[in-house]
């Protein structure tokens, strides 16, 4: 008897052991029927950028372009008792939280490049970015041209970095972990100038006076949301999603009330 209890006891601890390592594998998960189960999608969005994702030191919540429009999403697509979280990310950490489960999509100023799309599946783009210049107001720089034989600061881990070393094949280029590490650079002058995404430079130039983006934009790198690769039910509601939010003029009301009257940055080619 005993012996027939251990035999049927196996199989059975078999089963077990299968179901709890496949929940170990946040790729084989549906994610959009998980976050229907649970009302709630998880973000990764950014805590150091201005106008797209930055920690309000008053009340600690983390505001912007990007918050709000994960916000807007996630009400478009649960309903409105639909809750969205967020987990901070970076530009070196936002894939792998995506790909271990952390979060069950990035909307974190992340271009879309072929090399990611190995990774993750990307959305339409919700945000037309291109690769840009912030320089002291005195600066001689006028467009990368002028970046040949200089030294260029960056951040690590965004596609402004090959961007450069493509305009300008002679520019020295100094990367940092942060946008706050660089343009603490700028200011102590170990390079002529800070490049990055248009978008993110306006909003670091809004925070400092005496800087401006110079030489309009030198690549095309818009943004795109990330869902872990093959996702692909989850990237189809959040489409439909932003489709209708730029239909309902939400897109261009939150454009607006982050981008307006922001020095060298132009709303024409961003509203819907």
């Amino acid at each position: 008897m005993k012996k027939f209890k251990r035999f049927l006891f196996l199989p059975l601890l078999l089963v077990l052991v299968f179901a709890l390592s496949a929940c170990g594998k946040p790729g084989k998960q549906n994610v959009y029927q998980k976050v229907k189960e649970n009302n709630e999608i998880v973000w990764g969005i950014r805590a150091d950028t201005r106008l797209f994702g930055l920690t309000n030191v008053k009340t600690g919540h983390i505001e912007g372009f990007e918050t709000d429009l994960a916000k807007a999403l996630t009400k478009q697509i649960l309903g409105k008792k639909g809750r969205a979280s967020f987990v901070t990310t970076t530009a070196n950490t936002r894939i792998p939280l995506l790909k271990n489960g952390n979060v069950d999509a990035v909307l974190a100023t992340m271009t879309i490049t072929p090399e990611r799309a190995k990774q993750v599946t990307f959305t339409k783009p919700y945000f037309p970015a291109g690769s840009s210049l912030l320089v002291p107001n005195n600066s001689k720089i006028k467009s990368v041209k002028d970046l040949n034989n200089k030294t260029v600061l960056a951040v690590k881990g965004t596609t402004a970095v090959d961007d450069v070393h493509k305009s300008a094949p002679k520019a020295r280029v100094l990367q940092y972990d942060d946008y706050g590490q660089a343009m603490s650079a700028l200011k102590a002058h170990q390079g002529v100038t800070l490049t990055t995404d248009n978008g993110l430079l306006a909003g670091i130039a809004q925070e400092n006076p005496g800087y401006k983006l110079v030489g309009g934009v030198y690549s095309d790198a818009p943004y795109g949301i990330a869902v872990n690769k093959g996702q692909t039910e989850m990237a189809d509601h959040i489409n439909e999603a932003l489709k209708e939010l730029e239909e309902n003029g939400t897109y261009n009301r939150l454009i607006k009330k982050w981008f307006a009257g922001i020095p060298g940055f132009s709303l024409k080619g961003v509203l819907k």
